[in-house]
């Protein structure tokens, strides 16, 4: 991998529909994701954050441009290549948990792994089993577990291949207060213990407070980027960018 930097986006444009109908969802956004760093997207409704994040994490295309995964160029890739360095480089963690219902959480997490055809590295199944705090809960189905655990899960199948990059797309979006505290504590301290790299989409301030830097996009474009941020300081932003 490149040193520095686990993906970025090159001049990155996305354009949906043609002629009069066409809208711009991302107009030459370069973006660089460090090596071990926690960084944050936000912005108001239909500013591209989304459209953003899919287009990095290989779930979209761009019209034109560059997203590069360590070195690796996605556009120079099959849907087939894409799809396996989806699984094996990249971890998602969704709103929705998207668990599978009739297996036990240890299956949940382990389900990249299996899907590869690869046993998961024991060690490390340890190690992310421990710091989730879920040692008692690995034989439990999805339906036996509260929201918060649910969401832990997801997060340790982001991690079990030991990704480039785990991408949260408003992971805590269906937690209450405490819950979603806890996840964040989770992921911060992924990316300090571990090394992890994360990118979380959030409209939340607070969740945003937890990332190395929040970067701002507006109407598709890159407008500010804010380093150490605290709750106050990405409210005050995004007052003034009028979400």
């Amino acid at each position: 991998m490149q040193s520095g930097w686990a993906a970025r986006a090159v001049q990155a444009r996305k354009v949906y529909g043609e002629g009069d109908t066409a809208v711009v969802a991302l107009d030459g956004v370069t973006l660089d994701l460090p090596v071990g760093g926690f960084t944050a997207i936000m912005g108001p409704s239909g500013s591209g954050k989304s459209t953003l994040m899919h287009c990095l994490a290989g779930l979209d295309t761009l019209t034109s441009g560059q997203v590069l995964v360590g070195d690796t160029d996605l556009a120079s890739l099959t849907d087939r290549q894409r799809t396996v360095l989806r699984r094996d480089r990249l971890g998602f963690v969704f709103q929705s948990f998207n668990l599978l219902p009739t297996l036990t959480a240890e299956e949940n997490i382990t389900l990249p792994s299996d899907l590869a055809g690869r046993a998961p590295d024991p060690d490390w199944l340890a190690t992310v089993v421990a710091r989730l705090d879920l040692g008692e809960r690995l034989h439990h189905r999805p339906a036996e577990l509260s929201g918060g655990q649910q969401q832990r899960v997801a997060v340790g199948r982001a991690l079990i291949t030991r990704p480039d990059v785990v991408f949260a797309d408003e992971p805590t979006g269906a937690l209450d207060t405490k819950a979603g505290a806890q996840l964040l504590q989770f992921l911060r301290s992924v990316v300090d213990e571990l090394g992890q790299t994360v990118v979380m989409v959030t409209h939340d301030p607070g969740a945003a407070a937890y990332a190395d830097r929040v970067v701002f996009l507006v109407d598709g474009r890159l407008v500010e980027e804010l380093v150490e941020p605290t709750r106050e300081l990405v409210l005050e932003i995004m007052g003034r960018l009028g979400d």
